[in-house]
This record gives C-alpha cells, structure tokens and sequence, in this order.
C-alpha cells in the first residue's frame, strides 16, 4: 500500500492561497517509461490528461528523458507541477512532495538516473536566467525497481499514482487550472504519450519472459556457480 510522507514545516501540505492569477501552468512527468518505476512521471500526467480537461493556461507535458530540452517550458511557466520517480530512501511507493526553491537543489542532491542529471540543470538554468516559476510543485515516488527493461510500474507504485494525482489535482486546483472530469475519452493521436506507448498498451504488448530475455544473452552474462 503506498504512503504519503509527512510534510516538514519548511514542506507544508497545501496550496498558497496568494496564487491565483497564474497566466501559464505546466505540469510535466519527466522519466523512462522503458525502465519500469522510473516511468512513473510520464504515467502520471498521462493519467490527468485521460481523466481531466484543463483550462487553456494549462500545458502537460510528456517530458520523458528530454533534459535541457524541457528548459523552455521551464522558462514559460509561471507554476510548475512535476511528477517524478525519486529516491528519497522511503519504503516503495510513498509519496513526497518538495517546493518551489528547494526543488533544484533536492533534485541536485538526489540524483537517481541521468534524466535528472539533466533537469537539475534545466531548473538551475531557468534560476540563473531570472526565469524560474512562481510555484514549483516536485511529487515524487520512491521506485521499487528500476532494472527492468521494458517493464512496467510495479504494483505499489502504480498504486501510489492515485496518491501522487490527488495531491496534483489538489495545487492545481489551488493555481486556477480548472481541472473538469472529461465526458469522453480522448480522441487518437490527443495523448501526450504516443498511443502504443500508453499505459495499457504497453502493458498488453510485453512478451512473456520465456519469450524475450530479461537480463541478457546467456552466452555472455556469467553464471553463478553453486556453493
């Protein structure tokens, strides 16, 4: 079951209530969604986009593994809602979240992958332009596993989305987004993610194990010898 960390005085829970008049929200999932846990952030937004429509202010935004490339949205924003898998050395599947100024230097210290290798430096290049957001939001979930090439989210993380959406829907509420239910679905090529590459479809499309290799070619991976 997934949890949700306790917020730190210097974190609290919530919104700020002096915010309302943002002119350019986005929310971007950053990661890779071929790496197990690690795509939780594009999981993530891609969820709120299925479910939810948004004012026109509004950008999601499938960041994916794009680094630098992501420092114009960055730039553009005026509130900036990021999911992200985090190692914050927490059980698997708990939720935390990390504001405004401290993102950039949370990110920086807790470096899991390459991807936030590079949008540590995104962050730091919007700061350093005078150009950085007015709120900055970071949910984070702390992966399970992440060696596992083309899998998919474990079961406590992607039970952790719902966690991770309601504390997203929360501030952007707070921030004017307007999030409605949608009445339909969304229509092909609408996604942020590419269509075969949703959720379900990728899922659906993995073969068994017996059919492609996990870990590699046994001819070449040495094999452990019996005690």
């Amino acid at each position: 079951m997934s949890t949700i960390a306790t917020p730190t005085d210097c974190h609290p829970k919530g919104g700020n209530s002096d915010v309302q008049d943002f002119k350019h929200i986005v929310v971007l999932g950053i990661g890779n969604i071929l790496w197990a846990d690690e795509g939780f952030g594009v999981r993530c937004v891609e969820a709120l986009q299925q479910r939810y429509a948004f004012a026109e202010h509004v950008d999601l935004i499938d960041g994916g593994t794009q680094g630098l490339y992501l420092v114009q949205h960055v730039q553009s924003a005026d509130a900036l809602l990021i999911f992200d898998a985090i190692d914050y050395g927490l059980e698997p599947g708990t939720i935390k979240v990390v504001r405004d100024d401290d993102v950039p230097r949370f990110m920086g210290a807790k470096k899991m992958s390459l991807h936030q290798t590079g949008f540590q430096e995104v962050l730091s290049l919007a700061q350093l332009t005078d150009k950085f957001p007015r709120r900055v939001l970071l949910v984070g979930c702390q992966p399970e596993e992440l060696e596992d090439y083309g899998g998919s989210l474990r079961p406590v993380v992607k039970a952790a989305m719902e966690d991770a959406l309601k504390l997203g829907l929360e501030e952007l509420h707070a921030w004017g987004a307007v999030p409605v239910e949608r009445q339909e679905p969304l229509g092909v090529r609408e996604s942020v993610t590419v269509d075969e590459l949703a959720l379900t479809a990728y899922e659906a499309q993995r073969p068994a194990a017996e059919e492609a290799c996990r870990i590699g070619d046994d001819r070449f991976m040495p094999k452990k010898e019996s005690v």
